[in-house]
């Protein structure tokens, strides 16, 4: 488009930018930064983690795999994404949702953005039955969310969420607490194998859902219940 000057040119002043872009050579322009978005196609190899879930809820255990892909590798505009995640297990009665689960959140990171509310999204889901304690004392109020604890550490581990540190008061109270539930743990220990021995049914047996008994045991390919007969088979 053509603009007409009606003044008297008393001066000029070159730009700034276009005098930067005039004197630097092709070899120094700045190479293009690669971001994450849903046309990004999938490299042949990416890198990532596996992570064990084993919970009360299931005979079998879960492994949880996030594949992460590096973008603007060997710069320092480098980041590492979550790109897709895989849930594997051999609970079968979790198939199903699963399956989708990991659809719904692999879409995601692919999206590209802030992917970091999954994991707020993820921990807040409650289990009507229910929750659990996991190995360390930290509770689950339900299995996904504990899919999505698995990747909070994921996030933590790659720089995408900041980690939290306890201050040294924490650490001391912390310490503390431990030591006197060792203490007790120690002093009810032969009191809990006598009540359990005294139980009547076998070691390793689990939490039967519908007499809320320790008495469901696997017979003939199905979990059964000692104590009401309630079976996984019908």
């Amino acid at each position: 488009m053509a603009i007409k000057i009606d003044k008297k040119i008393v001066g000029y002043e070159v730009a700034k930018a276009a005098e930067q872009a005039l004197d630097r050579s092709p070899s120094e322009e700045q190479p293009k930064i690669e971001q994450m978005h849903e046309l990004f196609q999938r490299p042949d190899m990416l890198i990532g983690q596996t992570y064990k879930i084993k919970t009360p809820l299931s005979e079998h255990a879960l492994y949880v795999t996030i594949n992460d892909v590096i973008l603007n590798e060997g710069t320092p505009q480098e980041v590492r994404r979550p790109f897709e995640v895989f849930i594997n297990s051999k609970a079968m009665e979790h198939f199903q949702w699963i399956v989708a689960l990991t659809r719904i959140i692999s879409a995601v990171f692919r999206k590209g953005g802030d992917c970091t509310f999954l994991v707020e999204e993820l921990k807040s889901v409650f289990d009507p039955k229910g929750g659990y304690f996991k190995r360390g004392g930290k509770f689950m109020p339900s299995l996904v969310a504990e899919i999505g604890d698995v990747i909070e550490q994921h996030m933590k581990h790659i720089g995408l969420l900041e980690a939290d540190e306890l201050d040294d008061n924490q650490k001391q109270f912390i310490a503390q607490k431990r030591a006197e539930f060792e203490q007790r743990s120690a002093a009810n220990q032969e009191g809990v194998r006598a009540a359990d021995s005294d139980s009547g049914f076998p070691d390793g047996a689990q939490l039967c859902d519908k007499c809320n008994t320790q008495a469901m045991v696997l017979m003939d390919g199905c979990m059964t219940c000692l104590n009401c007969g309630e079976s996984k088979c019908g």
